[in-house]
């Protein structure tokens, strides 16, 4: 059986990936579970993994190259298959030819030719769900990771067409705008097709890869060996094969076949422990890339993450061994008595936008002009608060932050008032039971939103416990998709930075976000005089189309009233 992979869509903004890296080349053997590249998305650097055991025949884009959602990556078949054919294809363009102008040219060649298949072929191309992919263990597509996604970016193939995949291997890595994910397989085959080069974008539900046999693979051969990506797609859609997600955009295979090879370990001893069987550097994406900035052969590290893996901490706290020390008896250089005239030089460097980066800039744009801001400042004494707090950590098994506090006082809020809970939908204003905090979260792309999901229904050692997980996966760009989508209301802190105040934008689909201040000892007139109190200041941005000024501004003394009673809270 042969495997045609397709690129998935991962969220319901992405629309394209783009392929950062290969890990396997065209004739490689691979097996279930290799890496067979790194896919970047909008919101996520995944990797991708085989699903089958084969060879990688065919890859359809080359390392940095974009691709749709669910055109054609790969194919993994039998070594020594002969598929010249698809090969030689530049995609499915003739599909998009007008049906008068493809029959005749079915018509001729049949004519010409005597090729009894050629007219009943085009017939097909022109009707993209009669196709059977019954016969293929796997067409797949670009899934959707969360409420926004619309493309994906390929970070990196791991398998190379041709290659056999396992179930379990990893194919690709997808990164969207929030987070980079491995792609596994689900079946054990051959990479028959890869539907996008490394660093290239694929939309949601476009085709990723086709695992299955070279034989089965034929039959959607269009003329001259043109892989017909329509008729895969119609046909995963339709449910006549297995299909992991599914989508209808059209686009075309690349030829080229040239990939990045990755490097081998040239080291045992040191840093065994985060190599695969396979042996394959067991390190994540973001690992891998500040790896290759540094100049660090990630091969020496030792991983501290799960099973040994390699993570950002790890390259972090990384320290290549002191440099010689200059013999003491070597005399400086005398300085001179006068100032030297410094010619100074304009210089500039021109950083190129990763995905997460442009999809930020876009949304973010979005909510700015489409959605009329308005700002409400209070502070907040925080006296009471932070010696709760000194109290609840001595019997709490967790932690509890400041952000924690804020959290629940924030979801307790939304409870008593239900317009702030809210999203403008256009031509109604949708209200939520349900109350979902997201807690913005700085990362080294730009920034993501993990979401505390029934935050009101959780106590604080609850809160703090899932924050502290949410926000390490996020920087390690480990989150999935219901944890970075569904947020209701999102909160932006940047005290712990030493910031006063700040106006936040908005996140959208949320109608506020409320932005918050470092906590400051400030002189306040008390009862018995003046005297030093802590106090807080927050910023809450709201969307006038669907919550008025009195609104926000009696959520905010709500707030203010839990946090300057914490034992409320507790209630």
């Amino acid at each position: 059986m042969a495997e045609v992979i397709l690129m998935p869509r991962l969220s319901d903004t992405m629309t394209e990936g783009v392929i950062a890296a290969w890990h396997k080349k065209v004739g490689d053997t691979v097996k279930k579970g290799d890496l067979l590249a790194e896919v970047e998305t909008d919101k996520a650097t995944m990797e991708l993994e085989s699903y089958k055991d084969g060879t990688l025949l065919h890859i359809g884009t080359d390392k940095g190259g974009k691709l749709q959602v669910n055109d054609l990556l790969a194919i993994i078949g039998n070594k020594g298959e002969d598929i010249s054919g698809l090969l030689k294809s530049g995609g499915n363009n003739d599909a998009k030819q007008p049906e008068k102008k493809t029959q005749e040219k079915a018509t001729d060649k049949a004519q010409g030719n005597g090729d009894k298949a050629q007219a009943p072929k085009q017939e097909t191309k022109t009707q993209g769900s009669s196709i059977d992919i019954s016969k293929m263990e796997e067409v797949v597509l670009m899934p959707r990771l969360s409420d926004t996604m619309t493309e994906g970016v390929i970070a990196g193939w791991n398998k190379n067409v041709g290659d056999t995949v396992k179930k379990g291997d990893v194919l690709a890595e997808i990164e969207t705008d929030k987070a980079t994910m491995e792609l596994e397989s689900y079946k054990n085959g051959k990479l028959l097709f890869q539907g996008a080069k490394k660093g290239e974008k694929i939309a949601v539900n476009d085709l990723l890869a086709i695992i299955g046999a070279v034989n089965d693979l034929l039959a959607i051969i269009g003329e001259e060996g043109k892989v017909d990506v329509d008729k895969i797609v119609a046909a995963a859609k339709a449910g006549s094969g297995h299909a992991s997600s599914a989508g209808s955009q059209k686009s075309e295979a690349t030829q080229k076949q040239e990939t990045t090879q990755p490097a081998t370990a040239v080291q045992e001893p040191v840093g065994a422990e985060q190599h695969s069987t396979n042996g394959r550097v067991k390190a994540s994406p973001l690992a891998k890339k500040l790896a290759a900035e540094k100049g660090i052969d990630i091969n020496k590290l030792s991983g501290s993450g799960d099973g040994g893996r390699i993570v950002k901490a790890d390259i972090d706290s990384y320290k290549p061994a002191a440099a010689t020390a200059a013999p003491s008896g070597e005399k400086k250089a005398a300085v001179p008595s006068f100032a030297p005239i410094v010619s100074g030089q304009e210089a500039y460097t021109d950083i190129p936008n990763s995905q997460i980066r442009n999809i930020i800039a876009k949304r973010l744009a979005e909510s700015k002009f489409s959605a009329p801001h308005f700002y409400l400042t209070m502070e907040i004494n925080m006296d009471n608060a932070m010696a709760a707090r000194t109290q609840l950590n001595e019997v709490s098994p967790v932690k509890i932050s400041f952000n924690d506090l804020v959290v629940k006082a924030c979801a307790l809020a939304l409870r008593q008032h239900p317009a702030v809970n809210s999203s403008w939908m256009g031509d109604k204003i949708r209200r939520y039971q349900h109350v979902h905090i997201g807690i913005a979260v700085a990362i080294e792309d730009g920034l993501i939103v993990p979401v505390v999901r029934f935050a009101d229904q959780k106590t604080l050692p609850q809160i703090a416990a899932e924050s502290k997980e949410l926000s390490g996966k996020a920087r390690n760009k480990k989150l999935q998709p219901n944890e970075f989508s569904g947020n209701t209301f999102t909160i932006s802190n940047l005290g712990m930075m030493d910031i006063d105040e700040f106006t936040a934008i908005i996140n959208p689909p949320d109608s506020c976000i409320m932005a918050v201040g470092r906590i400051k000892e400030i002189v306040v007139k008390k009862e018995e005089g003046f005297g030093v109190s802590n106090i807080m200041k927050v910023t809450l941005s709201c969307d006038h189309r669907s919550v008025d000024g009195a609104t926000g501004a009696a959520f905010l003394q709500t707030v203010k009233k839990l946090l300057e009673n914490p034992i409320t809270m507790l209630l």
